[in-house]
């Protein structure tokens, strides 16, 4: 994981209530669920399920997902990159 991601989640941490990351995170896991995008993640919820239970503390499993979505080269899915890029940038500026 380099430097950038670290601090990524680092501020993830630090403001995962917050109502902002909360609403992006599940925009991004009900984008993926409805375009059936399958990201590496050791959950047995579904996306949407996911959404539905969000807690403070899921917060940096879905980063890690939306760095996952933003770099993937096989996603090409621009609302969901879109998703993915919102919450990290919500991340960023908390």
């Amino acid at each position: 994981m380099d430097a950038q991601s670290k601090e990524l989640i680092r501020k993830c941490q630090e403001s995962a209530g917050n109502g902002d990351i909360m609403g992006a995170c599940k925009v991004m896991l009900v984008l993926m669920e409805k375009e059936e995008i399958k990201v590496d993640v050791d959950e047995d919820q579904t996306y949407l399920q996911m959404a539905e239970n969000l807690k403070p503390e899921d917060v940096r499993k879905v980063l890690q997902m939306a760095l996952k979505v933003r770099e993937s080269g096989e996603i090409k899915d621009p609302e969901i990159k879109n998703a993915a890029s919102i919450l990290i940038r919500a991340i960023e500026m908390s």
